[in-house]
């Protein structure tokens, strides 16, 4: 079965400015707020929010980091190559901070849950709220919500969401195979 794109280069767009402003919304200048994309894709994400509120909003006080989750996840032991590793790089404390978490596709929650433990490596954040490009409804494994959500999918388990970006040479869209096969 063909493809189906979910979001095209425009409306890809729109939900970004409409993240935005949400964001602006309920953080003012982002004073006592940080913003950490998980990778490697959410940090993609992170970098066009943030790029975007800079744009919008150029004197907001916003701190931006990478954070990876690899050695945090509970099935790195399970591959049969050796795991590589991304970077993280948060070069600064989120004690007492407002953190918000970037991911682009919400699947089972096991990403999210990994990012908790390795966040708290940073300090004790005052909240974490999740941002998510793509939320794939009643799949999720452990109980996290989303604060902030691109679009609400409804997908089974055979279904993948994969989301393409310029940085891979591709324009941006979101796209759900009907199969892992495709």
């Amino acid at each position: 079965m063909t493809p189906k794109v979910l979001l095209d280069k425009k409306l890809f767009e729109l939900i970004i400015n409409r993240l935005c402003y949400q964001l602006i919304e309920n953080h003012d200048d982002f004073s006592n707020t940080v913003l950490i994309g998980i990778q490697p894709r959410g940090v993609i994400l992170a970098d066009l929010i943030f790029k975007r509120l800079k744009e919008i909003s150029p004197k907001i006080a916003l701190q931006f980091g990478a954070l990876d989750i690899t050695f945090f996840r509970d099935d790195f032991r399970r591959r049969e190559d050796p795991v590589l590793a991304n970077s993280t790089k948060i070069d600064f404390l989120i004690e007492d901070k407002k953190v918000i978490l970037v991911d682009d596709v919400l699947f089972t929650g096991r990403t999210i849950r990994s990012a908790f433990d390795a966040l708290l490596a940073f300090g004790r954040p005052d909240s974490i709220e999740l941002l998510v490009l793509i939320e794939r409804r009643f799949s999720l494994q452990v109980p996290v919500r989303p604060e902030y959500i691109g679009k609400s999918v409804d997908s089974i388990a055979s279904q993948r969401v994969l989301v393409k970006w310029k940085s891979n040479g591709e324009p941006d869209k979101v796209i759900l195979h009907t199969s892992i096969d495709e």
